[in-house]
């Protein structure tokens, strides 16, 4: 076996303003000492107001570009973010069983500005296809209670949730606690052998577009490095905390993240 190179492919849908999605991804990728390669799911017209159009692109053209990847250049990891469909759901599932990278699943089902990029018949789809799949899951509380139907509206809840997500066959589980109302933000890592907390102060900003694409691609990175899940995913929460932090203010609605911090902090 060769060792891991840091290779991920993302398979996700394409945010025109650069915040979250296949923009979001590549940067946080590239950031944490990875390469990034893509597989587009959907063309979006967003900005920082909202998303004003989705563009679903054709099965077969979404299975080209992973095949092109994985042909070629290779994944040491594989992270998903916006599918859009069931049959989407379905076809990127064929093309995870194809590969033995590790899969990071987020599942991404609204934007940041409220409108759905799932739609409800395709939960199940994400349920019993996805979630078996990922060697880690990347859901936020209302992801997590339509994936499991219960309510997750603090810590017990989020610990509620992950052990139900191992339960249908989630390799480990990252509850995000951003939605959770408090001063501190606490996220959970679940694993089959026990949890990790992973907490710190809440900051007011209205800049948090993109951060679950953000975590889930810098987790991968971490992974396709080759290091332990835990490891990978403390390196990835410090990095978005900074780089929400740094946030450069840019848009009128819910802005982007410092995507590029470590870079420049290297120099």
């Amino acid at each position: 076996m060769t060792s891991p190179l840091g290779r991920v492919l993302i398979i996700a849908g394409s945010d025109s303003g650069g915040g979250a999605g296949i923009q979001a991804d590549i940067k946080a990728v590239t950031a944490m000492g990875g390469y990034a390669a893509t597989a587009i799911t959907a063309i979006t017209v967003q900005n920082t107001l909202g998303v004003h159009g989705v563009y679903p692109l054709p099965l077969d053209l979404i299975e080209a570009q992973a095949r092109a990847v994985l042909d070629d250049i290779g994944a040491d990891a594989i992270k998903t973010g916006m599918l859009g469909a069931t049959d989407v759901v379905e076809r990127v599932a064929a093309i995870l069983d194809s590969c033995d990278a590790p899969a990071v699943v987020d599942p991404v089902m609204i934007a940041k500005g409220g409108s759905p990029l799932l739609p409800d018949e395709a939960v199940q789809a994400v349920r019993t296809l996805m979630v078996p799949r990922a060697a880690l899951l990347t859901p936020n509380a209302p992801e997590a209670e339509a994936l499991t139907g219960l309510t997750v509206a603090d810590l017990d809840g989020q610990r509620r949730a992950g052990a139900f997500l191992l339960g249908m066959g989630a390799g480990a589980v990252l509850m995000k606690g951003g939605h959770i109302a408090g001063d501190t933000v606490i996220d959970v890592l679940v694993t089959p052998s026990g949890e990790t907390l992973l907490e710190g102060p809440r900051v007011e900003t209205r800049h948090t577009h993109g951060t679950g694409c953000t975590l889930a691609s810098a987790c991968a990175a971490g992974l396709a490095k080759g290091l332990p899940l835990e490891v990978a995913v403390a390196e990835a929460w410090a990095y978005v905390a900074e780089a929400i932090r740094r946030a450069p203010g840019l848009g009128q609605g819910h802005g982007p993240l410092d995507h590029g911090w470590p870079l420049r902090d290297a120099r």
